[in-house]
């Protein structure tokens, strides 16, 4: 959802108020079993490898990223099993009938509000996420950053590596297939024509690329992580990273220097 870009999703957002889940709350569990089913009937999606997905104990789901529906999709093909990301904090402070909707889907989808902000706010981010990993929770993220306009997969920013060097978690990557056809950017509402494809590979030990500490191993591992991805979206690549065109000459100097994306 860059919709709610779960962080690495929108890599400039910071954590907003509230505590870390440590465990699903009433509500969550409750939107959960009701969107779930919902949501299968209408798209009747295809999931493959969903033996790849662990039952218990820290993971991360680490996918593509092309529509507003893929942080719904994705929890819908993991259920039963609980699954958070971070979503940008506008999504749950709405008014009326249309932000409580909001609000309301995306709680049951399992999204954490994180606010936009500068400088430290990516680390920030990551550090809500390895604290939910740290519980033996799941979480969803999207190493491209936010959604690819084009369809192509772009180059993976390392804050995926980074948890996982960090964490000892396995990564789990994931391919989405069509969620951009079922809401493509734009969209008011989704198609109901169109079927989804949610691909699971086989987990990912990053530990051999060396510690979280290293920049080498946060790169070599988030490039194996973006060549699982690719064999199971078969999208073209990117040589590139998905990035908004820079707004000053600051911003244009800061991405010409040598710097690590997260």
């Amino acid at each position: 959802m860059t919709s709610a870009d779960a962080v690495a999703p929108e890599p400039d957002e910071t954590p907003g108020a509230g505590d870390v889940p440590t465990n699903p709350s009433w509500f969550y569990t409750l939107g959960r079993r009701a969107l779930a089913p919902l949501a299968r009937a209408i798209y009747r999606p295809r999931v493959e490898g969903k033996s790849n997905i662990p039952r218990e104990g820290r993971v991360i789901f680490a996918s593509n990223h092309l529509s507003f529906i893929d942080s719904i999709a994705i929890p819908v093909a993991v259920a039963p099993r609980p699954v958070h990301f971070l979503a940008k904090s506008s999504y749950f402070e709405g008014t009326g009938f249309k932000g409580w909707l909001s609000k309301t889907l995306f709680t049951a989808a399992g999204a954490i509000p994180v606010r936009r902000g500068a400088g430290q706010a990516a680390l920030d981010a990551l550090d809500q996420q390895r604290q939910i990993l740290e519980t033996g929770a799941a979480v969803a993220l999207y190493p491209e950053g936010t959604r690819s306009l084009d369809g192509r997969l772009y180059k993976g920013r390392t804050g995926v590596a980074f948890l996982a060097l960090q964490t000892g978690a396995p990564v789990v990557p994931v391919g989405l297939i069509g969620t951009d056809k079922v809401m493509p950017v734009g969209a008011k509402f989704p198609s109901l024509r169109e079927r989804v494809t949610i691909r699971f590979g086989e987990p990912l030990d990053l530990s051999h690329h060396g510690p979280a500490s290293s920049g080498k191993a946060r790169r070599t591992a988030t490039d194996e992580i973006m060549a699982a991805i690719h064999a199971l979206s078969e999208q073209e690549l990117a040589d590139a990273y998905n990035e908004a065109p820079a707004q000053s000459p600051i911003e244009k100097i800061r991405r010409a220097l040598p710097h690590e994306r997260r």
